[in-house]
């Protein structure tokens, strides 16, 4: 496992994280928890050095079982979110004080923790990000030593770079080959900040896996089903085929090509994966191999070329 310095945080973390949505149930339906147990133990055996959560994920049973995983395991960087009020129906965001402090607080207990590596503001407005109270809220806690670091994990390219301006340390946003330009977007403000950066949905969901037909059917519990129309899956099961040049060699498939494009972007971090079973993270990994070179310069060149042909505006 290569490292990446996580922006200016004096923490350093593997290139590939572990995230936790899929893996509590939540995304795309039930996983049992001896193999959630499983996923976690095997990445950290291999040498993943940061976990992604939320308290969100699972009503809290996420933060539970990692805290019980990764006891004792001073090495591990564990990142958590908030700011969803879920004793509503339907749940609510909310980052006033009062809220994100017992929030953060409740993650402690959960985690086994006395303090928080890293902190964020789970899908936040851009008015709640350039608000004073919910900055204010994460920087006395950090005052407190409850979190170490605070960011934001944005939902759009301006949420971020609100966030970057408020001093965010690191943000989480969607970033891969067919959704680039938000992250591109901010590239310059990263560099000045010196934010760390998560990349999340680094596989869009199982779209960049690649190995969908066009009959592709979800089950139960799954949100891709209202995600996509039918007739929107087949189109962009159909626009692929356009990716078809990087997958060769050492790329073995579309999905090993779709995470080492995350991984040539220097300011990202660390690509954050989602494996729901121990298989997937050993085949990620098998497939994704190591730098230092990724995807090859004229490769990433053809890619927005290649996309905008098919319809895809990246």
């Amino acid at each position: 496992m290569h490292f990446r310095p996580l922006g200016k945080t004096g923490l350093r973390v593997g290139e590939m994280a572990v995230g936790t949505w899929g893996l509590s149930g939540d995304g795309y339906g039930p996983v049992d928890e001896a193999e959630q147990e499983k996923v976690l133990e095997r990445a950290l055996e291999m040498g993943f050095s940061l976990i992604d959560t939320a308290d969100a994920y699972g009503a809290g049973r996420m933060e539970r079982l990692i805290g019980r995983v990764v006891q004792n395991r001073g090495e591990v960087v564990v990142v958590t979110k908030g700011g969803t009020d879920r004793t509503t129906s339907p749940a609510r965001k909310r980052f006033d004080r009062a809220f994100l402090r017992e929030r953060v607080h409740a993650s402690l207990r959960r985690l086994g923790r006395d303090r928080i590596d890293l902190y964020l503001l789970h899908n936040p407005s851009d008015v709640a990000v350039g608000g004073n109270e919910a900055i204010d809220a994460l920087l006395e806690l950090k005052s407190d030593g409850k979190i170490a670091h605070w960011g934001v994990s944005a939902g759009d390219a301006q949420v971020a770079q609100t966030a970057l301006r408020r001093g965010a340390e690191v943000i989480e946003i969607a970033y891969n080959l067919m959704h680039a330009s938000e992250l591109h977007r901010l590239a310059g403000e990263i560099m000045v900040t010196g934010a760390g950066v998560l990349a999340r949905s680094t596989l869009a969901h199982g779209l960049l896996a690649g190995d969908w037909g066009s009959s592709k059917e979800f089950g139960p519990g799954d949100h891709r089903t209202d995600r996509w129309t039918r007739a929107d899956l087949e189109r962009r099961i159909g626009q692929l085929q356009s990716m078809s040049f990087l997958v060769y060699g050492d790329k073995p498939t579309l999905r090993a090509a779709a995470v080492r494009f995350v991984l040539s972007n220097n300011i990202v971090s660390a690509a954050v994966l989602g494996p729901r079973n121990v298989r997937q993270l050993e085949e990620i990994v098998r497939e994704v191999g190591m730098g230092p070179v990724y995807i090859r310069d004229e490769e990433l060149m053809r890619i927005p070329r290649a996309l905008e042909a098919v319809g895809v505006d990246s």
